[in-house]
């Protein structure tokens, strides 16, 4: 089977992150989207996030009502912080009848280069990147790469969040299931 892998914090999980997985998996050859759910991020502090479990938890809740995305918890299981290239040995270790193919938005594939193991993903894994605003593809790196140009929203996780401690509804930023939940489980106060 062909899998897109789709990284990330989730912090929270919001409408963006799965029009983005809805795109790729009606407009690419993946027959799945499985969002990783990444418990520390090696670029971000682990302290400005909400504990992985309750992360995890709201992806599944967003994801549930679609068999094309589904969520993983991968990265709980290796050390910390988690790196793309050793999550994918594993993966390939772990499931070696599925192809693997990397997502992520143009921003991101412009900072490849400085990536753990560079070569060694752009050498054995494709990529399936979507535009962003202000940051086009200019260099492939000499990747296999596949452009989307994704709809999408100017949604972050950060005003999310902002949203949430200042006591504004997040309604339709996030799947409802997401908002009911965080709302009665007090995240992100």
């Amino acid at each position: 089977m062909k899998i897109g892998l789709y990284f990330g914090s989730f912090n929270p999980i919001h409408t963006g992150h799965l029009i983005i997985a809805s795109h790729v998996a009606n407009e690419t050859d993946v027959q799945q989207v499985w969002l990783v759910v990444s418990p520390q991020n090696p670029f971000k502090h682990e302290s400005t996030l909400l504990n992985e479990y309750h992360r995890l938890h709201l992806a599944q809740l967003a994801a549930e009502d679609d068999l094309r995305i589904r969520v993983s918890e991968i990265e709980f299981k290796l050390p910390r912080p988690s790196y793309t290239i050793d999550t994918l040995v594993y993966l390939q270790e772990k499931y070696p009848q599925h192809e693997f193919s990397i997502i992520m938005g143009s921003d991101s594939f412009q900072n490849l280069p400085k990536w753990k193991n560079a070569n060694l993903l752009i050498q054995q894994y494709s990529f399936i990147v979507y535009n962003r605003p202000g940051s086009i593809v200019t260099e492939t790196h000499q990747a296999n790469v596949t452009i989307l140009d994704a709809p999408l929203i100017s949604i972050s996780a950060t005003h999310i969040r902002k949203n949430i401690q200042e006591g504004k509804s997040i309604r339709y930023l996030v799947p409802e299931k997401v908002r009911v939940y965080i709302e009665e489980n007090n995240y992100y106060r």
